[in-house]
C-alpha cells in the first residue's frame, strides 16, 4: 500500500517538473565518470567564438580547411555563427521554435526542425541533416549544439562514423544533477563515453544560470558547455589545471559559478574528496 502511494506520489511529482531520486549513483560511478571527462590541453591554444555572455563558446584555434558547421539549436542568438561566417565557414542551423536567425547572412541555411533521435514532421536526425546538405562531403566539421537536454538521445543516435567527421565538438549539457539518478547516470553517461571514444574534453563551462547541487562531496552545475577535440588533431595531451579561463564570461550577471574541482583536479587537489569511500 505505501510503495503504491510512494509510486502515485513521485508520478505526480513527475508531471509537474519535479525530478525524483529513485536510487542514487555509486560514488564511485560518479568519480569514474569526472575522471573520464577531466579536461585536457591538447597543445593548441583556445579562442572564443561568439559574443559577450551567453552563445560565445571557447573552441580550439584549430579552424583551418573547415568550411561547414552544423549548429542545432538557434533561439535568440547567432553570434558563435556570424563570427565563424567571418571566417569563411558556413552554418547550417536549426530549430522548430524560431523561424530563422536573429542574424541574416547568405552563409546562414536555416530548417525549421529540431534535431532529434528520429525523423518526422518536427524533428530530424543529425545524419539525415547532414545528408541532405552535404551528403558525400568527406571534410571536417564543426558541430555546436544546444538543444535543451535533447542531446543525449542526438549523440547515441548519431553513427560514429559521422561524429568522427567533426573536428570540434561544443555541447551544452542539460541536467546533470541527473548524473546522481542510477537509471539516468547510465544514460548520460553512455552519451559522454560515446564522444569520448573519439574525442578529449578540451574545455569545461558551468553555466551560471542554472546553478549546481552537491551531494557526497560531489558538486555537479546542472548545464555545462562542453568543447570537445578530435583525438587526431590533438598535438600532445595533458592535464588542464587552471579554471576558469581567461577567456571565460559568465552566461548572465548574476552570481560567478566556477567549474568545481572534482571536474578537474580529482584527485590531485580536490578538497571534496576528502573522507570518500570510494
Amino acid at each position: 500500500m505505501l510503495a503504491g502511494i510512494r509510486r502515485v506520489t513521485e508520478s505526480a511529482l513527475f508531471s509537474l517538473g519535479f525530478y525524483v531520486v529513485i536510487k542514487q549513483t555509486r560514488i564511485s560511478d560518479m568519480v569514474g565518470l569526472l575522471q573520464k571527462l577531466r579536461p585536457v590541453d591538447c597543445g593548441i591554444d583556445l579562442i572564443r567564438i561568439g559574443g559577450s555572455g551567453d552563445g560565445g563558446y571557447l573552441i580550439p584555434d584549430d579552424l583551418e580547411g573547415i568550411e561547414y558547421c552544423f549548429s542545432p539549436g538557434v533561439s535568440t542568438i547567432s553570434e558563435f555563427e556570424n563570427q565563424l561566417a567571418n571566417r569563411n565557414i558556413r552554418s547550417y542551423l536549426a530549430d522548430y521554435s524560431v523561424d530563422g536567425p536573429i542574424i541574416k547572412r547568405p552563409e546562414f541555411i536555416f530548417d525549421k526542425k529540431f534535431v532529434g533521435p528520429t525523423d518526422g514532421d518536427k524533428f530530424i536526425t543529425l545524419a539525415s541533416w547532414k545528408d541532405k546538405y552535404l551528403k558525400n562531403y568527406q571534410g571536417d566539421l564543426i558541430l555546436q549544439m544546444d538543444i535543451e537536454g535533447s542531446e543525449y538521445g542526438v549523440i547515441l543516435s548519431t553513427p560514429s562514423c559521422l561524429l568522427d567527421q567533426f573536428r570540434i565538438i561544443v555541447i551544452e549539457f542539460h541536467g546533470l544533477e541527473k548524473l546522481f539518478d542510477t537509471f539516468v547516470f547510465e544514460y548520460i553517461s553512455s552519451s559522454f563515453q560515446k564522444v569520448l571514444d573519439l574525442f578529449y574534453v578540451a574545455h569545461i563551462h558551468p553555466n551560471n544560470f542554472c546553478g549546481s547541487v552537491e551531494r557526497n562531496g560531489i558538486r555537479v552545475p546542472r548545464a555545462m558547455e562542453f568543447t570537445f577535440l578530435n583525438k587526431r588533431r590533438a598535438r600532445h595531451t595533458s592535464p588542464q589545471l587552471t579554471f576558469p579561463h581567461r577567456l571565460d564570461e559568465d552566461n548572465i550577471q548574476r552570481a560567478s559559478l566556477p567549474l568545481p574541482k572534482c571536474w578537474y583536479s580529482w584527485p590531485y587537489d580536490c578538497p571534496e574528496s576528502a573522507g570518500l569511500n570510494l
